[in-house]
Order: structure tokens, then sequence, then C-alpha cells
């Protein structure tokens, strides 16, 4: 365990008042590998639920109250991701993401994914104060409703070239388009179970990072990942880009796992990032997206 790793810690702060969302849900069942805190591989079959926000156009997977597991464009619109060239805080950030999204038109609940970068791993009890932060603009867009967070996320901390403080990286937006082919985000995770009382019991092989022990985060990982696909009726082939993070050393993972999953067939994006919480080591997360660009 690293002991000399400068630990993020964000205070308390108000927020605005909340807004009511309605999310119908819609139930789907997909076999799919089983998972628990015991880490065992097991074959199962788990019950997944999706819920459509309907004023965003787009379906999204529960979790978290700070994210949810990942979305899908409705039929008629299709997921466009944009970049920023450079990190920005989140607050100049969050308003550049507004007046993109009102300059093509489209509602604020259309926000729909977004990718943030943060100076240090966080602790525990910093993590849920910066969540409390970011969730405040979401409640303010009328996205989210005090209990529900549609909008997928990842947050990762580079391990140079550190920004100053949490940044937005990227973000998705749903818009119209008739003859789109679908199009999902999955959201990050790291080698432990959402919703738990805290991370640290939770985490796969926790404070181990052997080569038989990433092996065994990846495997989790991946497995999480092709949950979230399945959820989003999706599947590793219907992918335009996959993203690992982590500062260990995950090629032994390559061949066994992810290339023999069918998850690099559009090739592996490695970022050299931190997952965002103290002694998680591996991240992943995914999309289909047709539709990318970068601004300054």
């Amino acid at each position: 365990m690293r002991q000399n790793r400068r630990r993020a810690h964000f205070g308390q702060l108000l927020l605005p008042r909340e807004r009511q969302c309605r999310f119908p849900a819609l139930t789907v069942v997909h076999p799919v590998a089983a998972c628990g805190v015991s880490h065992k591989s097991s074959e199962g079959v788990a019950t997944v639920t999706t819920q459509l926000f309907a004023p965003g156009a787009y379906r999204f997977i529960p979790a978290v109250f700070q994210y949810s597991g990942g979305v899908a464009a409705e039929p008629g619109y299709r997921i466009e991701r944009v970049t920023f060239r450079r990190p920005v805080p989140l607050a100049a950030g969050f308003a550049r993401i507004r007046s993109f999204i009102e300059a093509r038109g489209r509602p604020l609940a259309s926000f729909c994914a977004c990718e943030l970068r943060s100076p240090e791993p966080f602790t525990e009890a910093g993590f849920k104060a910066f969540n409390e932060l970011y969730v405040g603009t979401l409640r303010e867009w009328g996205v989210f409703d005090g209990r529900t967070n549609p909008v997928a996320r990842s947050n990762v901390c580079p391990e140079l070239h550190k920004p100053t403080e949490p940044s937005l990286h990227a973000f998705a937006f749903t818009a119209p388009a008739g003859d789109a082919a679908p199009s999902f985000c999955v959201a990050g995770s790291g080698e432990c179970p959402e919703g738990q009382s805290n991370y640290r019991d939770h985490i796969v092989r926790c404070g181990d990072v052997s080569p038989a022990g990433l092996a065994e985060k990846g495997r989790w990982v991946l497995g999480e990942m092709e949950r979230r696909l399945a959820a989003l009726g999706a599947r590793w082939s219907s992918t335009t880009a996959v993203q690992v993070y982590t500062v260990h050393d995950f090629h032994p993972l390559m061949a066994r796992e992810i290339v023999a999953r069918g998850a690099a067939q559009a090739g592996i994006t490695w970022h050299y990032c931190r997952p965002p919480v103290v002694d998680i080591e591996y991240e992943m997360d995914c999309r289909g997206v047709a539709v990318e660009q970068v601004v300054d």
C-alpha cells in the first residue's frame, strides 16, 4: 500500500435546491458473469435495469448518486463526444459545456456523460465531498433530482502533468439524428463494486499490485464492462474506443483477457492515470460513438 501518496480532500459545500425529474423504468435480463465481493468468477443471470431519461433522449444504468453506469441514446438520436484540448477547471468547464450545448440548440438535459481529471486520488471522505460539489451543477440543470443521476462519468488522476484542481477532460450529449446507429458511453469502473458502504473493504485484492493481483483486478473490471455493455444492448464489437487507466504494467492482460474477449478491436487507449479513490489501481471505460471532436 502506498503510504506516501498525497491524499485529496475537499470540504463540504452547500448545494442548490433540488429539482424533480421522472425516470420511467425498463428492465432487461441478460446472462452475464455474476459479480460479488468474493471476486470468484461464476456464471449466472443478473437482472439489469435501465431507465429512460426522457428530457435527455437517452437511457441509463442506475448506479450511485454521483453517476450512472452508462448511457445509450434513444432511437432518433445519437451521442456526440467533445474533448477539451487541455482539461478545464470544473466550474469553467461546466460553463463551456453549457454554452456549447445551448449553441447546438439542445437542452442541458441532453448532457449525458463526462470525463474528469483530478490532481490526486481522493480519500473516501474527500470523494464524497467532491461528488456533492459535482452534482450541484447537475441539479441546477435539472438533470439530477437529488437521488437519481443519469449522467455517466469517469474521473481519473494523471500520474504526470497533473491538473491543479478537478477539471473536465471531455463530455458527451445527445443530438437528433434520424438515421444514426446506436451509440453509448459506459462509465468508468475500477476493481470495486459500486454502492457499498465504503470502497476499501470491497476492493478486489486490495493492496496487491503483483502480476496475479493485477490480473484479478483486470478480469473483474472487464466483467463489469461486459455487464454494463449488455445492459445497454451492446457488446465489445459495438465499441469505437476502450480506455484503460492505471500506472501499472497491464501488458500480461492484453492477449489473455483484453484481446481474447474482443475488447481491443479498435485498439486500447492507455492513460497513465490512477483511479479516483485511494487503493483502487485499475479502471476502464468504453464507448460506441461515431461523432467526436476536439475543442480548444
